[in-house]
């Protein structure tokens, strides 16, 4: 089992700078898979145990940073998926909020409405662009 107070190492790193932010994740069981699911990132890991697709899930979220980061497309694709950035010394990064992922992101809807699943919240490390 998880540790639910272990933070997920989401953290790539490109530079020194990194901010980190909660995030949601949705844990449910599909066609005999775990599958840990951040709707605020759109990126998912999967396993046989929940331990197991919790790694799934760290190395898939390092895989987005990483390739985002290189593509320099990283604030851009947050902002696509409804984040909201704030340009300063100290850059702030909000993800939008679950009622509104409900509705504009597809597979979070269809696993809200068809699954049963467990929400846990876990701050991850993201790349300060």
């Amino acid at each position: 089992m998880t540790d639910r107070g272990a933070a997920i190492k989401g953290e790539w790193s490109s530079g020194p700078f990194h901010i980190n932010v909660n995030l949601s994740m949705i844990i449910f069981e599909e066609d005999g898979s775990i599958i840990v699911f951040c709707p605020a990132l759109d990126v998912s890991g999967y396993g046989i145990s929940e331990d197991e697709a919790m790694k799934s899930f760290s190395h898939c979220l390092n895989e987005f940073f990483q390739y985002t980061t290189h593509k320099k497309t990283f604030d851009k694709e947050l902002v696509r998926m409804g984040w909201k950035i704030k340009k300063s010394k100290i850059q702030k990064m909000t993800p939008p909020p679950m009622a509104e992922l409900l509705q504009t992101n597809e597979n979070f809807s269809r696993i809200f409405n068809n699954y049963s699943y467990r929400k846990i919240d876990q701050p991850v490390a993201m790349p300060s662009c």
